[in-house]
């Protein structure tokens, strides 16, 4: 299998997490240049259907995007440790949490960063008040996520989750723009600092200087 990835990019630092969770060593790591363009070859675009990192690019040919579909499929081919729920409450537990985190939290911010941060004027034409929109949204979800941490270790209980990986790579991402969180989400705080000290969390960020 290969997995193209790019390492300034959010979206495939969950899945580098995922895979440095799972000990998985046996993809074959691909970087793809978003600021020189190469997800939007003609060639990348025939391989993996859109402009979008991750993919991963199965033996047989088979090439998905997405970075939870990919988890997903990981999951089912590595299946310790599991982060996608051991049985059906479970499971339905984590994907709950993980649309929460996915709707409220990642997509805002990344939405704020790609508005705001100057290298990102090359990709999009930048609107100052869609970042501070979406920041603003962003926050809302922390607040949530806050109160989700108060009685819990990590966002679904006492073990990591998907739910935990792409809220973590998302608001880990606002370090681009110098985002500082609210010092009343105290239980945001601890787990960050809780996920941060994980050796998953410098999964292919040795790359980004």
């Amino acid at each position: 299998m290969k997995l193209y990835d790019s390492v300034r990019a959010p979206n495939p630092r969950r899945v580098r997490w995922f895979m440095a969770e799972k000990q998985i060593d046996d993809i074959e790591i691909v970087q793809v240049s978003l600021f020189e363009g190469q997800h939007r070859t003609a060639e990348y675009r025939a391989k993996a259907g859109l402009p979008n990192v991750p993919a991963l690019e199965l033996d047989d040919g088979t090439v998905f995007t997405e970075s939870i579909a990919i988890c997903r499929y990981l999951e089912s081919v590595y299946p310790d440790p599991n982060m996608f729920g051991r049985d059906a409450k479970e499971t339905a537990v984590i994907e709950m949490w993980t649309r929460r985190v996915e709707m409220m939290v990642a997509t805002p911010f990344m939405i704020a960063v790609r508005h705001s941060h100057p290298a990102m004027a090359a990709l999009d034409t930048q609107i100052p008040e869609v970042a501070d929109s979406n920041k603003n949204w962003a926050e809302r979800g922390l607040n949530i996520i806050n109160r989700q941490l108060a009685d819990n270790a990590f966002i679904v209980g006492d073990r990591l989750t998907i739910a935990d990986i792409i809220a973590f790579t998302s608001l880990d991402f606002t370090r681009m723009i110098k985002y500082q969180m609210p010092e009343t989400l105290t239980h945001v705080a601890r787990w960050h600092t809780a996920m941060n000290s994980r050796p998953a969390a410098k999964a292919g960020m040795e790359k980004v200087a």
